[in-house]
């Protein structure tokens, strides 16, 4: 959500600016902008929707010619997408460039007003841009100072100050922020891919921790004034993998990366045959002393925290509570130092989830924390923390972070079964080898691509459309449902197939699609008379299942037959097409797969 860089240096700021805001494209956004100081004066440009606008407005007006600045790619939140509204925000001695949100800029707008400031803007960050100004005295980390001893809320800021032509000034409060440390140049960025063409090497900025950034050096100072000293970073991620490496999405490239990002993921924690977590302090012994678990989190990170209830609770007689991230901490959860508390996200940012880790320490619980991003304040700010080695996720619709996720479920299943007596060694130990064997069931279920592409053209023109399952196969129903919505904006919604007929079904008419999943032996029966249901109504049917499974005539319009295997790991497998089905729908309604229309990657405010 928004991305933020910057740059001071020897080379072509616009230019820098530029690409390096390309690499965060993915965050989603809907205007970009940047500010570059030019022969004493802030020179800003901006322009609503793709960043390629932006590069066409440069190049047919005026390309800033400096080489310190900063750039921006805005999500909206406080006024609508549009030229003004877009971010750098200030004026002739001032600009800033913000991620998050301002809880109090209302009253900071009113008490400006009253000292004779206007607004061109209906955004919060304006008013941020206006109180620095009105603190400036010639010393800018003095009015970054009293500037955020103001605000209340979630922010990251990028800073230029027209008096210090050569400096970036930066900031960040919950919102996520680096500083990238090159030769004789460094930057500034929401994420590390933004500068990874530049510079490996970045400091991570901390809680109200202010740097002062020019082209051959770095300071860091609190808010108090006071200088820190701060460890250097190094990046291992592969530029390559922030690439589109012959696909034509990100998201195409990331369902094929799934079977490597599982094995990645699981390998390391894989010990003599059997599951190990001890890495994290996830020892046996600690895992045999919980109550109960809350897994909570934001969509997809969700519906794998939902896998991991049904498994967990399946095994390891375990309770399992999942809360969606937004809810938890409003519900006022019965949570103690007994019980742990499992955070799932993809960045290590989301907002939400961030919240609920909060409480969760409030409360007095451990904290688990399954993440992708390493140094992201999730994963900072818990007890325990797994990474999930997936390497860079770009497109915003989340495929190979659900599986990793997914794996770490399963590993922590088999794990706790094990501890708490409820599995012996070579239950665990087999289960833990068909999970090895994951990754090449994920390889040959590709091979149904083709498939899906077919069953795809079949939805391109459906108004709405229902998913089904039941069990397992419920949680990857409202995934494939997540999945298919968020991307090919065809409305869709996902039911436990038991619930048809207390309302749902009066939803069927001729042609509906409904996606059905069956891959739970035990429940096929049930499943088959709930897609009778919907067929006699009129339902065109389409059906993920394992391979050889039989059906009455009639009965299915299209099947997808995916490899047999164990049914509690069946998941790992079946959201393949699921997540193909949504792909190709997408592609054949010529919509933007990658980036879809208001949503953003990380969702770093509430």
């Amino acid at each position: 959500m928004c991305g933020i860089v910057g740059y001071a240096g020897e080379r072509d700021c616009t230019e820098v600016l530029l690409d390096a805001l390309s690499k965060l494209e993915y965050r989603g956004y809907d205007s970009a902008g940047i500010a570059v100081m030019e022969q004493g004066k802030i020179a800003v440009e901006k322009a609503k929707g793709e960043l390629k606008n932006l590069r066409k407005k440069i190049d047919e007006t005026h390309k800033p010619d400096g080489h310190c600045g900063i750039g921006h790619t805005r999500w909206a939140t406080h006024g609508e997408p549009s030229d003004i509204n877009s971010h750098p925000h200030g004026n002739k001695r001032i600009s800033i460039v913000h991620n998050g949100i301002i809880e109090n800029y209302k009253d900071i707008k009113q008490f400006l007003i009253g000292k004779g400031y206007t607004f061109d803007s209906e955004t919060d960050t304006e008013t941020v841009a206006k109180l620095l100004d009105y603190h400036y005295e010639g010393d800018p980390v003095a009015a970054i100072i009293k500037t955020l001893k103001e605000i209340r809320g979630a922010y990251a800021l990028g800073i230029l100050f027209r008096d210090f032509p050569d400096t970036i000034y930066a900031v960040r409060k919950d919102s996520p922020l680096i500083i990238g440390v090159g030769e004789e140049e460094n930057f500034i960025a929401s994420d590390v891919p933004a500068i990874l063409k530049y510079t490996r090497k970045y400091y991570l900025l901390e809680k109200n921790e202010i740097a002062t950034i020019k082209a051959d050096r770095v300071a860091f100072c609190d808010i108090h004034g006071q200088q820190i000293k701060k460890e250097i970073q190094v990046s291992n991620l592969d530029m390559d993998a922030a690439e589109k490496g012959g696909y034509e999405h990100f998201m195409l490239k990331e369902i094929h990366e799934q079977p490597n990002a599982v094995k990645t993921t699981i390998a390391p924690r894989i010990v003599n045959g059997m599951p190990d977590l001890s890495e994290c302090g996830l020892t046996i012994e600690a895992l045999k002393k919980y109550r109960k678990l809350f897994i909570v989190a934001c969509g997809t990170a969700m519906h794998a925290g939902m896998v991991g209830k049904y498994v967990i609770e399946r095994l390891a007689r375990t309770e399992v509570t999942v809360d969606i991230a937004s809810e938890f901490r409003y519900r006022n959860p019965i949570v103690t130092s007994e019980d742990l508390v499992i955070v799932i996200s993809q960045s290590g940012e989301t907002a939400d989830t961030k919240a609920a880790l909060h409480l969760a320490h409030e409360k007095g619980a451990k904290v688990l924390a399954i993440v992708n991003v390493k140094g992201s304040s999730i994963a900072r700010e818990s007890d325990m923390v797994i990474y999930t080695h997936a390497g860079p996720e770009i497109s915003v619709a989340s495929t190979k972070a659900f599986s990793v996720q997914m794996a770490v479920m399963y590993l922590l299943a088999f794990e706790m079964a094990y501890a708490k007596g409820h599995m012996d060694k070579d239950e665990c130990e087999r289960l833990t080898k068909e999970l090895q064997n994951i990754p090449a069931l994920i390889e040959e279920t590709m091979k149904c691509e083709k498939q899906c592409k077919y069953v795809a053209s079949k939805l391109v023109t459906a108004q709405s459309l229902l998913y089904i399952g039941r069990g397992l196969d419920y949680t990857l129903s409202m995934e494939g449902s997540l999945k298919l919505k968020e991307i090919s904006y065809i409305h869709s919604e996902s039911y436990a197939a038991g619930e048809l007929k207390h309302g749902t079904i009066s939803l069927v008419t001729d042609d509906m699609p409904v996606i059905s999943v069956a891959t739970q032996s035990d429940l096929l029966e049930k499943m088959v008379s709930n897609i009778v249901e919907v067929k006699s109504r009129g339902a065109f049917t389409i059906t993920v299942c394992k391979e050889g499974t039989e059906f009455s005539e009639g009965i299915m319009d299209e099947v997808i037959e995916i490899p047999q295997m164990e049914d509690v790991l069946m998941p790992m497998i079946a959201v393949i097409p699921l997540q193909l089905v949504a792909y190709y729908t997408t592609v054949l309604k010529g919509l933007n797969v990658d980036k879809p229309r208001n949503l953003a990657k990380s969702v770093t405010v509430e």
